[in-house]
């Protein structure tokens, strides 16, 4: 062939790409993957993961948290990528669903992929998928019911709620006693979003039904010895200083001296410099101090002689949600005693939990500020509770703003799919096809919720859908007995915010995996990863000593490494099994 007819390289050497069915093929396999290992933690009988670090192997999560199993996931399809992405942003602003959304968008690209097998084009797909999205997100908002008019009615169905996601985590044997814990804690908001006020404390012993709210903040430090363990109308500084011996610091210096009474001086100079910084603070008008770092010895008794209760080591969480609830700014210069806002406190004084010693400030200027203690027998047991919770704090928080609710237990979703489906009668063509594909997408939610509950799904699901065709509305599927019945009599009641969201996040990751026609890679070392590269080089480099440098240019001329940049080292190391030979290993490192 002339060099007329050669075919253009666009790529620079080492890329790779997957063009057309390929690079769907390729977003499929990954985010479908993706969905299946995480849909079995769907449902009120979903089941947990196990989560170990790989750099120490006793650290471990057990949870059936969504948006923390994928946030622990490391993979490197793009596609699958884009559901984690969703799943975040999902639990970001709503704090549930994140289930939910990732086992959707899973289900509609498996239904895309069955169309596009009978060569139907993702255009035409993403068009009928929208078509059906715009109807379903007009279903939704028409059996959405609105709470807002009526406060006692919005507490009733705030706990519903609660109740509802709690039944789908380790607090379901509990359900109502946190739902009660997260109602009343939101509501002490009143309206606001801002869960920084509702602080989460794990106490090791016990059991979870002892969890309980403390009135104010709960800082979990304990007042030093000599100090007074109740405190009444604090003036709080809160502040992120060093208090250690103040040792002059200036870069690249140090001090000689040929006495140890030069030495002493200069220990006396840094006491004095501390204490007239100790001075400074006291100067505030304040009789509480608390410290982000330590504080030693010296500044500690001089605090106390003049009246000013010592908290130390506050860590940042403790210090910044201070600050909020009590008022006051943290500060780390003390020269302008009158710009500085200062913290106040009704009270504070040392309570004990369990057989710990913490403190408590009650009557802070945020009146909002509580604290939820949880007890739990294990560290794992209180990490999931503490998530659990913070998922229904999340989504109570929201639905006060927009308090509408839907109905649970897949009644929804089929309420959804049937209208779609009544709508693609009205359609006709391959658009139709896409729109019934989206409905069987949604259809397969309550089918997964039933097959993580060990019952017959497809039968459950059939009779489910039979009973809203004969006007039963309002029914879903019971997992905990094994049938269908009137979800709205039993109080499983979800938020209108969450199964918009996961509708709408969906579908939009599923039309941009769909859009997707080239994936384009650029690999490391010429076309190879590098573990395959490492396989192949040291595979072929086993040979007799004499030949070993002629085997190893030959694996390396063989990938083809043209690149001036890669060089190689050579390193003999004799082989257990036979001394007469060698194994050759080759790295490989890329110089800049």
């Amino acid at each position: 062939m002339s060099e007329a007819y050669q075919p253009a390289r666009i790529l620079n050497q080492g890329s790779t790409q997957e063009k057309a069915e390929g690079a769907r093929l390729s977003n499929f396999v990954g985010a479908i993957a993706l969905s299946d290992l995480i849909s079995t933690t769907l449902g009120p009988k979903g089941m947990d993961k196990i989560l170990q670090s790989p750099s120490n192997l006793l650290d471990s999560t057990i949870t059936n948290d969504g948006a923390t199993i994928l946030s622990s996931i490391q993979i490197s399809n793009p596609a699958a990528k884009i559901l984690i992405e969703i799943s975040k942003v999902q639990d970001d602003e709503i704090g549930d669903g994140t289930t939910s959304v990732v086992v959707l968008a899973g289900e509609l690209l498996k239904e895309s992929e069955k169309l596009i097998h009978k060569r139907i084009h993702p255009q035409t797909i993403i068009k009928g998928f929208r078509l059906a999205k715009n109807i379903a997100l007009k279903k939704l908002k028409e059996i959405a019911q609105d709470h807002s008019e009526n406060e006692e009615d919005l507490k009733k169905y705030l706990k519903k709620i609660a109740m509802t996601i709690f039944s789908t985590k380790i607090l379901t044997p509990y359900k109502s006693i946190f739902a009660d814990l997260a109602v009343e804690s939101i509501l002490r908001l009143k309206g606001s979003t801002n869960l920084e006020s509702i602080q989460i404390l794990k106490k090791t012993g016990g059991l979870l039904k002892e969890s309980y709210i403390e009135e104010g903040f709960v800082l979990d430090k304990k007042l030093g010895v000599g100090q007074p363990k109740r405190i009444e109308n604090a003036k709080i500084l809160v502040a992120n200083t060093s208090m250690d011996y103040d040792k002059i610091k200036i870069f690249g210096s140090r001090v000689v001296v040929n006495s140890s009474s030069k030495l002493a001086e200069i220990e006396e100079e840094e006491k004095k410099k501390m204490l007239r910084k100790c001075q400074k603070i006291v100067d505030h008008g304040i009789n509480v101090f608390i410290n982000r770092q330590l504080i030693y010895n010296l500044p500690e008794q001089f605090f106390t002689d003049h009246g000013v209760v010592s908290i130390e080591h506050a860590d940042f969480a403790g210090i910044e949600r201070l600050s909020l609830v009590t008022g006051g700014e943290i500060v780390s210069t003390f020269d302008h005693p009158e710009l500085v806002t200062l913290g106040t406190a009704k009270v504070i004084e040392e309570i004990m939990i369990g057989e710990d010693k913490l403190i408590r400030f009650s009557g802070c200027k945020e009146p909002s500020a509580c604290t939820i203690i949880l007890r739990g027998s294990s560290k794992q047991i209180l990490d999931e509770a503490e998530r659990s919770l913070h998922d229904g704090l999340a989504v109570l928080s929201q639905m006060v703003k927009n308090p509408k609710t839907v109905l649970g237990a897949g009644c929804t979703e089929i309420i959804m799919a049937q209208a779609i489906e009544e709508a693609a009668k009205e359609t006709s063509g391959k658009i139709q096809i896409a729109m019934e594909a989206f409905a069987r997408a949604l259809t397969r939610i309550p089918i997964i919720i039933a097959n993580n509950a060990g019952y017959d799904a497809e039968q459950l699901v059939s009779e489910l859908k039979t009973s809203h065709y004969k006007g039963n509305t309002t029914f879903g599927v019971d997992v905990m007995n094994g049938k269908v019945c009137d979800v709205q009599e039993l109080g499983i009641i979800e938020s209108f915010l969450v199964k918009k969201g996961m509708l709408l996040k969906a579908s939009e990751a599923t039309e941009m995996i769909l859009r997707v026609d080239h994936i384009i890679k650029k690999t490391t070392l010429a076309g190879l990863e590098p573990t395959t590269f490492w396989f192949e080089a040291r595979r072929a480099a086993i040979a007799p000593q004499s030949r070993t440098h002629e085997k190893a240019e030959k694996a390396i001329t063989n990938r083809n490494v043209t690149n001036k940049k890669h060089f190689y080292f050579l390193n003999n190391t004799s082989s257990q099994k036979n001394r007469n030979k060698k194994i050759l290993i080759i790295k490989m490192k890329i110089i800049n």
